[in-house]
């Protein structure tokens, strides 16, 4: 991408290519290490917008808090459920969460997760369990 169309640098290009290929290749043959997908791409994509607008509501509402004057800022430490089945579909969940702004993803446990809130309500963790509830809906292909 340099605008150079010179053979040698074109060669270059090409060759890093070919070997980067081959030593990812030889990585997996060594290892067998997979993660497998068992998420449905469609689900995926629409949890993806509804989650783009939670980061634009929740952005509006931090941005709000922040620009008040009082800064009526309520911090908590709570659990919330975590019912997903598969490591992929779990770390969905906790980076969901710590991509919402005002609220970040403490710590991870089998079944619960400990996340921070800036400003907590009563409201978060029915939030969250819609989260929860959309993500497993994702990796199971359940109906929301």
């Amino acid at each position: 991408m340099s605008g150079v169309y010179k053979p040698l640098i074109l060669g270059f290009g090409v060759m890093s290519s070919v070997i980067a290929v081959f030593v990812i290749h030889r990585m997996n043959v060594v290892d067998q290490d997979r993660i497998p997908l068992k998420l449905h791409p469609l689900r995926m994509i629409r949890y993806w917008f509804w989650l783009m607008g939670e980061i634009v509501k929740s952005n509006i509402a931090v941005t709000k808090t922040i620009l008040a004057r009082e800064m009526p800022i309520r911090q908590n430490l709570f659990t919330t459920a975590c019912s997903q089945k598969t490591e992929l579909a779990q770390v969905i969940f906790a980076n969901s969460i710590t991509l919402t702004p005002g609220t970040i993803t403490v710590e991870t446990e089998d079944d619960h997760f400990w996340v921070h809130a800036l400003c907590y309500s009563d409201d978060d963790p029915e939030a969250l369990d819609d989260m929860d509830a959309r993500v497993l809906a994702v990796e199971t292909g359940g109906q929301l």
